[in-house]
């Protein structure tokens, strides 16, 4: 991403951000300085992506669908500030493409930000975790820093295009480290929970041991 766009959006975002949400962040020495790390993070709104960027001396490459970049030119713009990905979610490789473009990210020593449960949260509640992130972290051997994003639903709930004056945070855990074979269902699955359970150490969140996608979609 072109380092001077990056620092033009944040230098615009971070002070908006801290007059409207007021956000906190522990565990930041948490991130490392250099060098590739996954952050598998919760997901309660649209704003998770931006501000925990800002927040950080260091970029994080997000995925996002190409509607994103296709629309609103404005925030295709800010989009591309902040160094999101674009991928096809409609394509049936689209869960392929995303990973492909996270192994490229880390290989080039930066910082990737992954949703682990695949979507925002329909309730608030840290739902089961896709094994997406523990084939990046096999794959790869990049760390993986579990992270809370907290109070962000009710800063823009889902559906809202208005956002509230509500106070949010982001907490953030040491890193894990993990072995394994990337082919082997069972240590994709096994380090997966690892993180989930990681995750909800750090929001405090309910869990529910089922997918959220298919919790959206039986109440539609």
């Amino acid at each position: 991403m072109p380092p001077m766009l990056y620092r033009a959006a944040k230098l615009v975002a971070l002070p908006a951000m801290r007059m409207l949400w007021r956000p906190s962040i522990e565990g930041r020495a948490h991130v490392p300085e250099q060098g590739p790390a996954i952050l598998a993070s919760n997901h309660l709104s649209a704003i998770d992506s931006f501000i925990l960027p800002a927040l950080l001396p260091r970029p994080v490459r997000f995925v996002a669908k190409n509607e994103y970049f296709t629309g609103n030119p404005l925030v295709a713009l800010w989009m591309r500030s902040f160094g999101t990905v674009a991928v096809d979610r409609e394509n049936v490789s689209a869960a392929r493409s995303v990973l492909e473009a996270a192994v490229d990210v880390l290989k080039a020593g930066e910082l990737f930000g992954i949703y682990p449960e695949g979507t925002r949260s329909p309730d608030g509640r840290l739902y089961r975790g896709k094994i997406g992130v523990a084939w990046l972290a096999l794959t790869t051997g990049a760390p993986v820093i579990p992270v809370a994003m907290l109070n962000t639903d009710r800063a823009l709930p889902p559906g809202s295009r208005v956002p509230r004056p509500v106070r949010v945070g982001v907490r953030i855990g040491p890193p894990m480290t993990f072995t394994g074979d990337p082919g082997s269902a069972r240590d994709r699955r096994s380090v997966t929970d690892e993180v989930m359970a990681a995750i909800q150490r750090l929001s405090g969140q309910e869990y529910v041991p089922r997918y959220a996608a298919s919790v959206k979609a039986a109440s539609r």
